[in-house]
């Protein structure tokens, strides 16, 4: 695993980082600023490997959601800029580009609270996401592909989505997000609301796409345990920084992770989160 202190080094260790064959996706060194004054993102990189799914963990307010609008473009809707540093996607700079040639480059943002047309039917929800595409016959055999995915949609494809459940409008917009075919998905909080049961069939459904379609995922995530049991890396972040990254496996294994997104201690008892000050954590994962 590797610490971070201060700024984030532009590249990690090719032994710890993600691309180890090819990277799709690297942030470098980026800084992000709002309405001119407002510093979010403090000199965050990241890297997310071809075929891969990538947690990104950490409490609110710490900068997930912002990493992941800086990568979509839609930052600029928002009065936000990246005003350091450089986003690449594919060996070319991403984050001079509008959002709509963003998607068209192949990476697609699932957005926090399913955010979907709830006057639209299930499957007119799920048309939208391949309105950039022109045959036809394509768009059918995805949507047979979503509903393999997800079969509890192909009984709900005739019903207006806002009457849908929490997790059934959570497939949709998921599936909505793969009938665009991404090379790169961004989930931002797929969880958010969710029962226990529905949130373990999410996940099992996005391991999945992974597996199949060889869809690089980038997963922003509270849930710790549930995002690292599908990850193969993770970063954890905190007040626009990370502070914390490596292999999955070893950040399950972390006994700060275990304590403070876990929830455990070493004697395996609750702890609650609140309890741990903010800068005592710190000073743990910095060192």
């Amino acid at each position: 695993m590797t610490w971070r202190q201060g700024e984030s080094s532009p590249c990690l260790p090719f032994s710890l980082s993600p691309c180890r064959l090819k990277c799709m996706l690297k942030l470098n060194n980026i800084e992000v600023v709002y309405s001119d004054v407002i510093l979010v993102l403090r000199g965050v990189s990241l890297e997310v490997g071809d075929g891969q799914i990538v947690a990104l963990l950490g409490a609110n307010g710490a900068g997930k959601t912002t990493a992941l609008k800086a990568i979509s473009g839609l930052l600029r809707t928002e009065l936000g800029q990246v005003t350091r540093g450089s986003i690449e996607f594919d060996g070319a700079r991403l984050d001079r580009l509008g959002p709509e040639d963003i998607v068209e480059r192949g990476i697609v943002q699932v957005l926090e609270g399913r955010r979907l047309f709830a006057h639209l039917t299930t499957e007119e929800n799920l048309i939208t996401g391949a309105l950039s595409r022109r045959n036809g016959a394509s768009v059918k055999r995805d949507l047979e592909m979503v509903y393999d995915y997800f079969p509890r949609l192909r009984d709900l494809r005739g019903r207006v989505s806002g009457y849908l459940s929490g997790g059934e409008q959570q497939m949709v917009v998921i599936g909505r997000a793969l009938m665009a075919h991404p090379k790169v998905m961004l989930l931002d909080e797929p969880s958010l609301g969710l029962a226990p049961l529905i949130v373990e069939e999410i996940f099992q459904v996005i391991k999945k796409i992974n597996q199949q379609e060889k869809t690089s995922l980038l997963l922003v995530e509270q849930i710790a345990q549930a995002a690292l049991g599908i990850a193969d890396y993770g970063y954890v972040m905190e007040s626009g920084r990370v502070v914390l990254d490596g292999p999955a496996d070893k950040l399950r294994d972390n006994e700060d992770i275990k304590e403070f997104y876990l929830g455990l201690t070493q004697l395996g008892e609750r702890k609650s989160y609140r309890e741990v000050k903010h800068y005592k954590r710190r000073k743990r994962w910095l060192g």
